[in-house]
């Protein structure tokens, strides 16, 4: 069995205990709730997964992009069961509480706003997009919202609808909601220049829908789904520019990429300019569910009475998660940290470009830089062999990657193969394997045991 300061593998995978767990899963468990990595966790700590049956592994997935202060931080589980022998829940705009308003406070000292800002929080970032939408129409009494190719914002009726990728996401599963509209995403290893994205936004306003009937313009800072790409500056200036000129709305999703993740507390900090609206969520809480929408005052306060709420949005215990997140951030260093890892992958990268055809690719921003294999520009291009006398990439038996719906996993030495819309991305086991789970992969790199330091 394999093992390293991290890894320790003590029976096949899976192993007897998980896999009996899992022959439990499929005679309960829906169908469409699919099992990715076939081991059932024990325990967590920091970027370490054990499961039932005793083998530990390095955790790529960090739960989805949810868990940049690692697993089971002590600070954050501390926080947790303080709040939660206070009380669980009240629902805030019944009984309000002071650590909602506290986490506004805290959240918004951070957020790129330069003027008044207000927040509502929520629980899944599914339900931050699916508010920010009302925000942005309710303050501009317009319908339509335009979204790009590739994106990816959720899985409920409207954010499914702004979602690019039709498998697994979306086939069989319409009609979706009206009044959004698609354009191309910049994307220079496909030919997509931000001039030509920008022109294209342009044409739209013609072609598809009224410039004077939209309320909104949703982007993701980095697209993950749609192949982790980073869109020129130039593109995303272009976008502020059209929306003041036009009334609209900019809308910057960082469900995914917030919270360190790109070497920034929030990616759009890159590109030098400042969204209205800003759903975020995954690493707010350390995993719990808590999602929220942070913006503009007059945008925020645009909806009338009561028309944003729910029962459980802004749960206590989750906001304690989120207070306890945001000291680990400060007190780590996280956000300089994340940047500095990304540059120790950055240059690893770089140096395997002389025994292996691959390049960085455009998602190198923190401490998530991705590599790319060229080949054709077309939908499935041929996956180059590396170097005479050199090894495949690979990742460790005992490294988890996450599914990112592209990615591919095969026993043996586990591969990552190629993404199904971009599909020269790959994962190794110095680098993250679905985007930069910054937390975890600085536990990685710069603590090889997995406990925090």
């Amino acid at each position: 069995m394999a093992t390293t300061r991290a890894i320790h593998l003590q029976t096949e995978i899976p192993g007897p205990k998980s896999q009996a767990i899992l022959e439990r899963k499929q005679q309960v468990v829906a169908d469409p709730l699919s099992i990715y990595l076939p081991v059932v966790v024990a325990e967590g700590r920091g970027s370490t997964l054990t499961d039932v049956d005793g083998n530990t592994f390095v955790d790529f997935a960090g739960g989805v992009g949810c868990l940049n202060v690692g697993h089971s931080h002590p600070h954050v589980v501390e926080a947790v069961q303080e709040q939660a022998g206070r009380f669980l829940h009240t629902d805030f705009t019944m009984v309000p509480y002071e650590i909602y308003v506290t986490l506004a406070e805290r959240l918004l000292a951070v957020a790129p706003f330069s003027g008044p800002a207000k927040a509502a929080f929520f629980n899944a970032g599914t339900e931050a997009v699916e508010n920010a939408v009302k925000f942005a129409r309710a303050y501009t009494r317009r319908p339509a919202i335009i979204a790009f190719d590739g994106a990816f914002h959720g899985r409920t009726l409207m954010s499914l609808t702004l979602t690019s990728k039709t498998h697994p996401y979306k086939a069989g599963l319409g009609p979706f909601a009206p009044e959004v509209y698609r354009v191309p995403f910049p994307n220079a290893y496909r030919g997509i220049s931000a001039e030509a994205a920008l022109e294209a936004l342009e044409r739209a306003f013609t072609t598809q829908v009224a410039r004077e009937t939209v309320a909104a313009i949703i982007l993701e800072p980095v697209q993950g789904e749609g192949g982790f790409i980073v869109p020129p500056k130039e593109f995303v200036q272009g976008i502020r520019e059209i929306c003041d000129r036009e009334g609209i709305v900019m809308i910057v999703d960082e469900v995914q990429t917030g919270f360190g993740r790109t070497g920034k507390m929030f990616a759009i900090e890159h590109f030098g300019v400042e969204p209205d609206l800003m759903p975020v969520a995954k690493s707010i809480a350390a995993g719990l569910p808590l999602s929220g929408v942070l913006g503009k005052a007059e945008i925020m306060d645009a909806p009338g009475d009561s028309a944003i709420g729910g029962t459980y949005v802004g749960n206590p215990v989750a906001q304690a998660a989120a207070l306890a997140v945001l000291d680990v951030f400060e007190d780590e260093g996280l956000v300089d940290r994340a940047e500095r890892i990304g540059e120790t992958v950055r240059g690893r990268m770089i140096s395997w470009q002389e025994g292996h055809p691959a390049r960085p690719g455009s998602g190198d921003e923190g401490a998530g830089p991705g590599a790319r294999l060229p080949g054709d520009r077309g939908g499935s291009p041929a996956r180059p062999a590396p170097a005479e006398g050199r090894r495949p990439f690979q990742l460790h038996p005992g490294a988890l990657p996450a599914r990112d719906h592209g990615f591919r996993a095969r026993r043996g030495p586990r591969r990552l193969g190629r993404g199904a819309r971009d599909r020269s991305r790959v994962a190794v086991s110095a680098a993250p394997a679905f985007y930069a789970r910054a937390r975890t992969a600085l536990r990685v790199l710069r603590c090889p045991d997995g406990h925090a330091r």
